[in-house]
């Protein structure tokens, strides 16, 4: 279900290329053509902001073609789409957070005049993974910007970002979808079965790109379900313990299966174009090219963990908010409906205090793993409040 824009009140069109991708939110497309049509609509920083999944990122590229391609130059609006186009500096960093240099590399690329198209466009995928000194580094370039250069940042909220970041952009926020409506793209997408796309979307909170995975990834969903029973199940200090190893366990190895094979392909291809053939050793003269890769690919690995840990952590959340729901009466919309008797049954037991109290704990768990706590210390701290309610 592409986006769409209103032609009437009652014919609705697709949205032509290169908007076509984004769904969803035909508000924002509008917004943001008029912007790339009309100088005078148009800021020189925007942050698109909306719950994982929304469509951040395809907007902000679309958004990109629209900008540096005239407008009916396709070849030229694929080769934005594609990342590729010269005019076109992106980052979406692949570990924890985003460099310092990094964020002085997206500057200076900033400052130079577009080569081919109407304006060069900085995306950062990430900017809510920027630290206070890495912010810092974008203010001036942000508050005054060469006339032709945009930047275009995406974060899940503008709290995400520091003050002084928001008072230099235009916010543009992005409505979150319905369970229905990411199910019914679920199965146009990949075939699923209906009632396995709805859980999905269920499962997912309507995050588009996880709702999908778990449609199509029966070791995924297998996963989330022995998580949400195993924590469940925890009534002492010892099965706090045991769930929280198996809980890293089991993020870790979601992890090995996001990164394994692309850890894989790129070393072997890295390999080819160096000249060395498959199987034999690793000469010296480029063994340190290979272990920049392998270092590369470590952060990438910490960042896929630590993303699998905040997976199931909104997971969690998502449980224990159905049990408050439904202490307080209220039994649809539920996240996890498939298990409402045993929520039921943890929802007499409790009191609605200590179940906000562990909502909390998720919350402070969550801003401790951006802290760099340890994962496994976390969450058995964590899992001793599910196990007794007491604080840490």
């Amino acid at each position: 279900m592409p986006a769409v824009l209103d032609s009437s009140p009652d014919v609705a069109v697709p949205a032509p290329f290169p908007w076509d991708a984004v769904w969803g939110q035909p508000e924002a497309v509008q917004t943001l053509q008029a912007a790339a049509s009309d100088p005078s609509a148009l800021a020189h920083a925007w942050l698109i902001t909306g719950p994982p999944g929304s469509g951040r990122s395809t907007l902000a590229y679309a958004f990109a073609a629209a900008l540096i391609a005239d407008p009916g130059d396709v070849p030229a609006q694929r080769q934005v789409i594609a990342r590729t186009h010269p005019d076109l500096t992106a980052l979406r960093t692949e570990q924890v957070v985003i460099r310092i240099d990094e964020a002085r590399r997206l500057v200076e690329r900033a400052s130079f005049a577009p080569s081919l198209g109407r304006y060069r466009v900085i995306v950062v995928e990430d900017a809510d993974r920027m630290a206070e000194r890495t912010s810092n580094v974008l203010l001036k370039a942000l508050e005054e910007p060469p006339e032709q250069t945009v930047w275009v940042l995406c974060a899940p909220s503008d709290a995400d970002l520091l003050p002084t970041i928001r008072s230099r952009v235009r916010v543009l926020r992005l409505r979150e979808p319905s369970v229905s409506d990411v199910a019914a793209l679920i199965v146009e997408r990949t075939g699923a079965a209906p009632d396995v796309a709805e859980e999905s979307a269920r499962h997912a909170q309507r995050h588009i790109g996880m709702a999908q995975r778990l449609a199509t990834d029966d070791d995924a969903r297998a996963r989330r379900a022995e998580t949400l029973a195993a924590v469940l199940g925890v009534r002492g200090i010892g099965d706090a313990v045991e769930v929280a190893g198996r809980i890293v366990r089991l993020a870790t190895d979601d992890a090995k299966a996001l990164t394994a094979t692309r850890d894989e392909e790129e070393r072997r291809n890295l390999l080819r174009m160096l000249g060395v053939a498959e199987g034999a050793a690793v000469p010296p003269s480029v063994r340190g090219q290979v272990n920049a890769l392998e270092d590369d690919q470590k952060r990438r690995a910490t960042r896929s963990l630590r993303d699998g840990i905040d997976r199931v952590l909104t997971d969690l959340q998502s449980l224990f908010r159905d049990v408050v729901m439904l202490q307080f009466g209220r039994d649809a919309d539920l996240v996890n409906s498939e298990r409402v008797d045993d929520l039921r049954v943890l929802a007499g037991e409790w009191s609605p205090a200590r179940t906000l109290g562990v909502l909390d704990r998720i919350s402070e768990t969550r801003r401790n793993l951006e802290q760099n706590a340890a994962p496994l210390l976390a969450l058995e701290s964590l899992l001793i409040t599910v196990a007794d309610g007491s604080a840490p």
